[in-house]
This record gives C-alpha cells, sequence and structure tokens, in this order.
C-alpha cells in the first residue's frame, strides 16, 4: 500500500499509466471486450486488469492521469449498436467521475464499436476491468503534466 495512491492501482498498471507520453491512449474495458487478443496488439503487448466496476477503475486512474485538453475525443465512449445517441448506465457513471476528476462538464464522444476496436489496437494498453454490463468501454488520451508553478 501506498499513501495517496487509489488501492486499485496496482504495480503493472501504475508502470504502464507513467511510461505513457502524451497522446497516448489508455482502454478502459468491460469484461466481454477482446481485451486480451487487442492488448497483445498494443504497445504495451499484454493485457492489465483491475477487477472492479468501469466507475472505480477510472476514478482510481483519473487520479493520476491527465485527460488531453489539445483534442476533442480525449474521453470517448463505445457506442450502443444501433443506438448511437443512447447513454447506458455504465457510461453515465463513467461521465460523472471524468467530470469529478477535471473539475468540469467533459463530454465523451462516442465512438461505433469496430472504429473503437481499431482506436484500441493503436492504444499504449489495456485495462479489463470486472465490468460486466454491456458497453463499459472507453478510450483516454493522455494529456501533460504542467511544471509546478504553471
Amino acid at each position: 500500500m501506498l499513501k495517496g495512491i487509489n488501492p486499485l492501482l496496482n504495480a503493472d498498471v501504475l508502470q504502464a499509466l507513467r511510461a505513457m507520453g502524451h497522446g497516448d491512449d489508455l482502454i478502459i474495458a468491460d469484461t466481454n471486450f477482446p481485451s486480451d487478443s487487442v492488448a497483445r496488439q498494443t504497445v504495451l503487448g499484454r493485457l492489465l486488469r483491475i477487477d472492479a466496476p468501469a466507475a472505480d477503475v477510472v476514478k482510481a486512474v483519473l487520479s493520476l492521469y491527465p485527460l488531453d485538453n489539445f483534442v476533442d475525443d480525449a474521453a470517448a465512449r463505445m457506442e450502443i449498436v444501433g443506438k448511437p445517441d443512447e447513454i447506458p448506465a455504465v457510461q453515465t457513471e463513467v461521465q460523472r467521475e471524468i467530470d469529478a476528476a477535471e473539475g468540469k462538464a467533459w463530454p465523451m464522444i462516442p465512438v461505433e464499436r469496430y472504429a473503437f476496436y481499431e482506436r484500441a489496437k493503436k492504444a499504449y494498453c489495456v485495462i479489463q476491468t470486472g465490468e460486466r454490463r454491456f458497453y463499459g468501454c472507453f478510450a483516454f488520451r493522455k494529456g501533460v503534466v504542467p511544471p509546478d508553478g504553471e
């Protein structure tokens, strides 16, 4: 255990978050996402896991991980097939965590399912959660941490 670090963030996840650079993508996926096969195609090349609900994982990650404020797609959600404007409860919960972490409204953009898979394959890494609800899949683009005093 470490002080000030959410205990859901295991050593493998912390190492990956630290290694990522500005513009790298992080995928946080539900249990139904093809996480292992997609993760093998990412920069890290292996799957990371945090066995907790998606909103809890997002809260933990965003406690350390800055979102990219230079782009419009820094926070994205997988669209529901055939219902792109519908927002399921799991996505509403994650949206609340994003807004809380950023201290303002930061709407996720919708990404069509197969386009989301392609974005995930190009990501730095994939964290599979214990989320069992459908469409609990998210992409987060890493921003920057400014120097002290700025």
